[in-house]
């Protein structure tokens, strides 16, 4: 596992946890930054904060300090999620990737 700030753009993973206090952890919840959640990263800031990242179909901003905060674990065959189309992940993604560079 790695924290999610550590991720280089292009990079996804899988969400495994999130060690932030209750209130701002409800919140990223919220926004689709939940347990289990494909997230990929999708650009950096010119000076490296904050970075975007695609998770749930949205693109969210967070500081390096609140993403370092979120456990990732990679994502391999075995690990892929069942509710992410492979077509997405497969397709979608890369285009993603290619236009945000």
């Amino acid at each position: 596992m790695s924290a999610l700030s550590k991720l280089n753009v292009g990079d996804s993973g899988i969400l495994e946890a999130l060690d932030l206090p209750e209130s701002v952890q409800n919140h990223l919840m919220h926004m689709g930054f939940v347990p289990d959640a494909l997230v990929t990263v999708l650009r950096r800031a010119p000076a490296g904060d904050p970075t975007v990242y695609s998770v749930d179909g949205m693109e969210i901003a967070l500081r390096r300090e609140t993403a370092s905060a979120l456990q990732m674990r990679p994502i391999d065959a075995a690990t892929r999620p069942t509710e992410v189309p492979k077509s997405i992940v497969d397709k979608d993604v890369p285009q993603l990737i290619e236009a945000a560079k």
